[in-house]
């Protein structure tokens, strides 16, 4: 899926589609929701309200939204959302990062919907916008505790290439940096 049509999935599975700027406060709860039924219990809760106010405000998930460069995507169930991914340029700190690079920028889906194959959809409808003008460098950054999404990710041909610090307020946690080359 590379554009603005939905993916309606199975008869009454999950929908995705890809999210507009009305969509803004809707993002900004799941990413928040979703940040913390991941991570939250990582964090003392001032740092992670810290971080969630920033990172997942309404304002920032507009800008987003409205940039042409950026995508997302919202997975529904039953009219509500349940999962997201974001792709654009990449932002990482990596010595060969390279202009029109792209990065998958966050994939979450809700606890109680995992495991079944929502998260590789969101994954296709990303990677499809992102290499929609031919082949390139893909980079993603992924918690360094967190095996599961480096196994997801190595199966889409992203390997471990470095490391850097992610803060979450005052907590700083190692993050690695996977990249898929063009080739990949």
């Amino acid at each position: 899926m590379t554009g603005r049509t939905a993916d309606t999935g199975s008869e009454g599975g999950p929908t995705l589609r890809r999210a507009t700027v009305a969509d803004a406060e809707i993002l900004s709860a799941l990413a928040t929701r979703t940040f913390s039924e991941t991570f939250g219990h990582l964090y003392p809760p001032a740092d992670l309200a810290a971080f969630l106010a920033e990172a997942y405000a309404v304002g920032r998930q507009r800008t987003i939204l409205a940039h042409a460069d950026y995508a997302v995507w919202l997975a529904e169930q039953d009219g509500q959302a349940i999962g997201h991914v974001a792709a654009g340029p990449c932002g990482l700190p990596h010595p060969e990062v390279a202009t029109g690079d792209g990065e998958i920028k966050r994939l979450y889906v809700l606890r109680g919907h995992q495991s079944g194959g929502l998260g590789g959809r969101l994954m296709d409808a990303a990677m499809g916008w992102l290499l929609q003008r031919g082949p390139r460098t893909l980079w993603v950054g992924v918690w360094s505790e967190n095996t599961g999404a480096q196994r997801f990710y190595g199966r889409y041909g992203f390997d471990l290439v470095g490391e850097y610090i992610f803060p979450v307020g005052a907590t700083r946690d190692l993050e690695f940096i996977l990249r898929r080359p063009a080739s990949g």
